[in-house]
C-alpha cells in the first residue's frame, strides 16, 4: 500500500484533501504508536518493536517507511526519532487529547 499524499486519492476521498491524506496515514496499523513511543527519544527498531508488543517485523518496517516518507520520523545516529514536522504533528494531539478527556468525563457512568 503506498504511502498517503495528499492531493492523490487516499482511503475516504478521492481527491485526496490534505486532512484525509493525513487520517489514512495515521489510520493505518500502529502509526499511532509509532509516533507515541518516539515522543521523547530516539528508538532503534529493536527497541522500537519491544515497545509496541505485538508488532512484526514487516508491519513496523511499513510504518517506519511510511511515516518517514511523509517527513513524520527520521532516522538519527541514535534510531529513529520524530523529525521537526513530527514534533509539530505530535504537539497537535493536545487539543484531541483535551476533547477525549471532555468526551471521557461526558460518558462516564462512575
Amino acid at each position: 500500500m503506498a504511502t498517503p499524499v495528499p492531493g492523490r486519492p487516499v482511503r475516504g476521498s478521492t481527491t485526496g484533501e490534505p486532512i484525509m491524506a493525513l487520517l489514512d496515514l495515521l489510520g493505518r496499523r500502529w502509526a499511532l504508536r509509532v509516533i507515541w513511543e518516539l515522543r521523547s527519544e530516539p528508538l532503534s527498531f529493536r527497541e522500537l518493536q519491544e515497545r509496541c508488543a505485538g508488532m512484526s517485523s514487516s508491519v513496523l518496517n511499513d510504518r517506519l517507511r511510511e511515516l518517514r516518507e511523509a517527513d513524520v520520523v527520521r532516522l538519527a545516529p541514535a534510531g529513529y526519532e520524530l523529525s521537526k514536522e513530527g514534533q509539530a504533528l505530535l504537539d497537535a494531539y493536545e487539543p484531541l487529547q483535551a476533547w477525549a478527556k471532555r468526551w471521557a468525563r461526558r460518558t462516564s457512568h462512575a
